[in-house]
């Protein structure tokens, strides 16, 4: 599988996925990744209209783990997190029990050095893990602890979308979610996990979880010694544990992310170009980057139907 498919052209974009769109899905299901470069994506609306046309209405951004602004409609920015910091690769809202299938990146400003979205499949990563560290995670799981506070990680308000604290329960209920609140502001939520997913498509076993990018290792060193030392390890913004809450060494993870990396490929991004990713088949992350890098996202095709 090549990372990623490329097509170009000229002329709106969304005629183009329209025209072609059994070929493009086809694409997309092959390699996991499909490149539109030279298109005209017509801005916001046009962006959102180029998502409808591929792969239905875009997605509300729910239970949300990076600090990012609503664009327009269900358009948001990329993650808002500082140009010099790098964002480990992973599969979009993994950590959730519902997902999007379909990714979508509107260049709307490109870097001027870096800043590529790097790709990864998955499929790859699962075959390059150590056998015996694939199955710890297959038999025990994975849990993902988060924190939401006044001075530490979003605001549950926020990642939740309501003030309500029943609703907040409700949607935890719905999405397998145990919640703690942490008076006078704060919550604490804990859920378990599959590491390991079957292709929806191929069937293929995938490595689709957030083990790595909210482990406390992904962390750097000052920052997590310095979070520790204030809210203790239960305290971190986000981090991982096997299921059953045993601690995952660091060496693991670091096992893990050089597998990510050896998987992985990457391109500079040019004014417009679009790139679709299928979820569940190539995980994706960012660069360090100078310059005015401005990228929208979208989100498509609920992994399942709500409950």
């Amino acid at each position: 599988m090549t990372l990623a498919l490329t097509i170009t052209g000229s002329g709106p974009v969304v005629d183009r996925l329209k025209q072609d769109r059994s070929a493009i899905r086809a694409g997309l299901t092959e390699h996991g990744a499909v490149l539109l470069r030279g298109f005209d994506v017509g801005g916001v609306d046009g962006f959102a209209d180029a998502v409808r046309a591929l792969a239905g209405e875009p997605l509300t951004y729910t239970e949300q783990s990076t600090p990012r602004s609503r664009i327009k409609g269900n358009v948001y920015s990329s993650t808002e997190y500082p140009p010099h910091a790098e964002i480990p690769l992973h599969n979009e809202m993994s950590y959730q029990a519902v997902w999007p299938l379909t990714l979508f990146f509107h260049c709307q400003s490109p870097p001027e050095t870096q800043g590529a979205t790097p790709l990864s499949s998955v499929r790859e990563v699962y075959r390059l893990i150590d056998p015996s560290v694939r199955e710890e995670f297959e038999r025990r799981r994975w849990m993902v602890v988060r924190n939401y506070g006044d001075d530490i990680g979003l605001r549950w308000w926020t990642a939740f979308n309501t003030d309500d604290r029943a609703e907040v329960e409700r949607l935890c209920r719905a999405g397998g979610v145990e919640p703690e609140w942490i008076e006078p502001n704060g919550l604490r939520t804990r859920a378990v996990r599959d590491a390991v997913h079957q292709h929806p498509v191929s069937g293929q076993p995938v490595w689709f979880n957030h083990v790595v990018l909210f482990h406390e290792s992904s962390l750097e060193p000052s920052i997590r010694e310095g979070l520790r030392e204030i809210y203790g390890e239960d305290g971190l913004p986000n981090n991982t544990y096997y299921g059953d809450g045993g601690a995952i060494p660091d060496n693991v993870v670091d096992h893990l992310r050089q597998c990510y990396r050896r998987a992985a490929t990457r391109f500079d991004y040019q004014f417009d170009d679009l790139l679709v990713v299928d979820n569940m088949a190539v995980a994706h992350g960012r660069e360090p980057f100078t310059g005015p890098r401005k990228i929208a996202v979208a989100m498509a095709e609920p992994s399942q139907t709500p409950r």
